[in-house]
């Protein structure tokens, strides 16, 4: 049930104070299924749809995502907030709730970049290959199994558009060079910090290094 008003799509459910989802690079709105089903029955909870594959390159990068979603928000004139960032989403969350204190009730962190990402296993995404998309998709599990023909299939027709592939590249540079150690002390909304015991992308060390940097944190690891 996808809504649409004045140029954004997102989803809406639930009924509450507002928790807003931010997904990953190559996430969607999909990803936060389980999340949605079990958090509307308290909250409102929203998910816009990020821009990855819609704005022209040469204006790609964090702080355009996170001035996005800064709109968005305000768009639907949404006083306090809930802010919820998987991957890059978590990147994004913590750019907002530095430029945007006032209106962070919380923040929660899964798997964030902002510190380190070791993306796409640290290599270029590879168009047309699908052996080395379905490597890289399984990858990001703990059990490979997670990832699905569906899944890989999806990954694969993403990446099979040369505009999509530089638009990936885009973001990941900007989120590469957007490291925020020497800003996280700033961050004044409690921080929950959820992390896989096992993650491969971001490893459990940048779950501690972000429980140090930031004033009110609160970490917790899921084992496999």
């Amino acid at each position: 049930m996808i809504k649409e008003q004045n140029g954004f799509h997102f989803l809406d459910q639930g009924a509450g104070d507002t928790m807003i989802l931010l997904h990953g690079l190559i996430g969607e709105l999909s990803n936060w299924t389980a999340v949605v089903d079990y958090f509307s029955q308290h909250y409102r909870v929203i998910i816009p749809s990020l821009p990855i594959y819609t704005l022209p390159v040469r204006k790609l990068g964090l702080e355009t995502l996170t001035d996005f979603v800064e709109s968005f928000i305000d768009q639907l004139n949404i006083d306090k907030v809930h802010l919820m960032g998987n991957s890059l989403g978590g990147h994004i969350a913590l750019i907002y709730a530095l430029r945007r204190k006032e209106k962070v009730n919380s923040l929660i962190l899964t798997g964030s970049s902002g510190l380190f990402e070791n993306s796409m296993g640290g290599s270029y995404p590879k168009r047309g290959n699908y052996d080395y998309i379905k490597e890289r998709t399984e990858y990001t599990f703990y059990n490979p199994k997670t990832a699905t023909k569906e899944l890989v299939d999806h990954v694969f027709n993403t990446m099979k558009s040369i505009q999509n592939c530089l638009s990936i590249v885009a973001i990941a540079k900007s989120a590469q060079r957007n490291n925020m150690a020497k800003e996280l002390s700033a961050v004044v909304a409690p921080t929950l910090l959820i992390w896989g015991l096992n993650d491969t992308i971001t490893p459990p060390y940048v779950a501690h290094e972000f429980d140090r940097l930031i004033p009110n944190t609160t970490l917790r690891f899921i084992d496999e």
